[in-house]
Parts: C-alpha cells; structure tokens; sequence
C-alpha cells in the first residue's frame, strides 16, 4: 500500500510542469557550473556571418537584420547560460530543442546591441540606420544628426552610330525606338534624350536615372529603387530638380537654425533691353538657387530643370539671359557674408554672372562650415524696381 501511495506520488510530480522546469532549471544549472572551465573554449561568432543585408547597408526601424538561419549553434556544454536567457526570453521551444539535442542557439543578444531586438529588428529610432560592426557585436546605428549623399549616375546612356547603349540594363535602343516606354524617364524625359542624341557626339554618354553615393558616414551607395522607401519623396524631388553629383541632404533632425548672412538687390530698369524678360529671368534665377542645401565642405549648384530666356543685346552680338545679374548680386552678398568664398561662375563685379556661365547650374557654391546651410530667395513687387532676397540659414544640432 505504502509503495502504492509512493508510486502515485511520483506520477503526479512527474506529470506536474511545474516540476519538469524546475527539474531542467537545475540540469542547465549544473551545466552552466560544468561549462564556466570551458566557457573560452569556443570562439565568438563572427557579427557579419549573421546579418539579413550587407554591412553598411541603409535599414529603417522594424526592418529585420539578423539571419537567423545563421546563427552558429554549439554544444550546450561550453554555453550552459544560454539555456538561461532562453528560459528568460520565454524562449521555451528553443530551450527544450536545446536539451534534447545537446545544441543552442547563441542568442541573439548575445550577439548584437545598438538598437537590434531580441527578434533581430532594428528597432527604437527615426530615419535611416546603418548596419554596422562593434567589436564582437552586429549593431545598428542610428542616423546621425545630418545625413548627405551625392547624386551619382546609376543608368548611363552612352551614345553609339544607330542608337544608345543603356548600362546596367545591358540593352541597346535605336535611335527611332527612344520613347517613354524603352528608357528609363524619373529624370530625363524622351524627346531631352532623343535632342541629346541629335546634337552630341558618338562615345558621349549622360545619366538616365541616379543612386545615391559617398555617404558623409561611409555607408552603402543606395540604388534607385530604395531611394523612396528609405529617404521619401522629398528627397526623389530633390534629385530630380539637380545636376548630377549635387549633394543631397538626405536626413536632417538638427533643433536650430540660425541666419548667418543675407543680401538684396533691385531690378533695374534698361531701356534697351526688354525688362519684362528680364524680370522673367530674375525671377528663374530665384526659384533655381531658392532652397537649395549644401552640406558641410560641399560646393553645390541652382536646380536643373529651369529655363532661363535669351534676351537681344546688340552690343554682345547674342541673346544672353539678361536680368539674371540682379538676384546673382543678392546671392553673392548673401552667401559671403555667410563667410562662403566668391561663388565659382561668379564675378565680384556689377555683372555677377560671368560671361558663359549658366546662372543655375553653372554657379557653383562652396559651404567652408562645419553645419549645413541653406539659401533662401524670394522677391517683392514686380517689374523693374522689384526687389530680391536672399538669406543663408546655418541648421545646427
């Protein structure tokens, strides 16, 4: 009767998971004492065999990051604790294929920090992370307070005797099948290139669609098609407005912003030229410089997708973009007080753009500070006497 009882007893306990925990709590216990002599014995895994994309990559907050079918499984002997932080990561499937098998997982967290979850997310930021290595560690950093790029050719048309050769799509096109549906049209449309085509010569190339390259915080060049996903469209309209190798303020979280220097100017009247193209003009130049951003140690130019008229002068013997002189001497002003050198395309005189250069795209202006900074224009009235503005604005963290 006694062993009956007895033999009841033990069934119910065995049967009680309760029991069965605490019974395996212990094993792990006894293991975690019997592995800390061997606890060296195995050498860490190496962060970057565990990562769902590539060092250095762009990642944004809930994008997962860690393999986990990579994560390199090892005896349970030389890691007992990590029988432990399954236990307390409520990891119970993971813990008893463990004890069954003699093999666990190095768990996760052992593994990672900086904003990667125990699942393997990025998680707990704003903006674009980066992928990255800290010692024994894979991490995720999280933006920094400026981050730029430039913008660089991805899809190159080169120009050849019957048509164009498309790079990186590794096709050809003849010249009388350009249109809307075999090239590439974000930034060039088809009769630009079918113009291009006409007036350049054969070898000439010219880039069809952009990536983003040489990041300020060395991380990967970004394609085309994640562009949009990781930076917005602010950031595709940006590009799109500018030449190609603009720097491109792709994230900005600075909490200051502060006018460093300013300018203005007047349109005058000149009866020998036609004022009403000239203020036309003056008025493209504005909207090609206004809100343009160059980032810290960075020259950049007016936007691209601006048409600026030609106006008769006799005296030049051609049609140059008169009235454009104007917002150019607010611009100039503005930019030097802002401590910037002369802006390259620029003259320190009267006439402030130089012969031959386009007031856009050919004016280049170099910020010499540690911050980013931004121009702004705008105008006041209309017709001759109108007056223009121009304002640089320093962001600072």
């Amino acid at each position: 009767m006694v062993n009956e009882r007895m033999g009841l007893f033990k069934t119910k306990i065995m049967k009680n998971p309760l029991f069965i925990i605490f019974v395996l709590v212990i094993f792990a216990v006894a293991l975690f004492a019997c592995g800390k002599g061997v606890d060296n014995y195995v050498p860490p895994q190496n962060p970057a065999e565990i990562t769902a994309v590539s060092i250095g990559e762009t990642v944004l907050s809930g994008q997962h990051v860690v393999d986990n079918t990579k994560i390199r499984k090892i005896p349970v002997i030389y890691h007992p604790e990590y029988l432990m932080e399954d236990l307390k990561n409520k990891q119970f499937i993971d813990f008893f294929i463990a004890i069954t098998t003699g093999s666990v997982e190095t768990p996760i967290n052992m593994i990672t920090e900086g904003y990667i979850s125990r699942y393997g997310d990025a998680t707990g930021f704003d903006g674009p992370g980066m992928v990255s290595v800290n010692g024994s560690k894979l991490i995720v950093n999280p933006p920094e307070t400026f981050v730029w790029a430039f913008k660089t050719p991805y899809t190159i048309a080169v120009k050849t005797d019957k048509g164009i050769d498309i790079r990186t799509e590794n096709k050809t096109v003849l010249a009388s099948d350009i249109n809307n549906d075999t090239i590439p049209t974000m930034y060039i449309s088809a009769e630009d290139l079918k113009n291009w085509y006409k007036y350049s010569n054969i070898g000439n190339s010219i880039g069809l669609d952009f990536s983003l390259s040489k990041f300020n915080d060395g991380r990967n060049s970004v394609p085309p098609s994640k562009i949009l996903n990781y930076f917005g469209n602010d950031i595709m309209k940006y590009m799109i407005q500018y030449p190609s190798d603009t720097p491109v303020m792709v994230y900005n979280s600075a909490t200051n912003q502060e006018v460093i220097g300013s300018g203005s100017s007047v349109l005058e009247a000149f009866a020998e030229y036609n004022n009403v193209l000239r203020e036309e003009n003056a008025r493209t130049f504005v909207k090609a410089w206004n809100n343009t951003i160059i980032p810290p140690h960075t020259s950049a130019s007016g936007k691209q997708d601006v048409t600026f008229t030609g106006v008769y002068d006799k005296e030049e013997g051609g049609y140059p973009s008169h009235g454009t002189c104007p917002p150019g001497r607010a611009l100039r002003s503005s930019v030097m007080s802002a401590g910037c050198p002369l802006p390259l395309g620029m003259t320190g005189g009267y006439f402030a753009v130089a012969l031959g250069s386009d007031p856009a795209t050919g004016i280049k202006v170099y910020n010499p500070t540690n911050y980013p900074i931004k121009i702004i224009m705008w105008t006041s009235g209309r017709g001759t006497g109108m007056m223009i503005y121009s304002q640089i604005i320093q962001y600072m963290p």
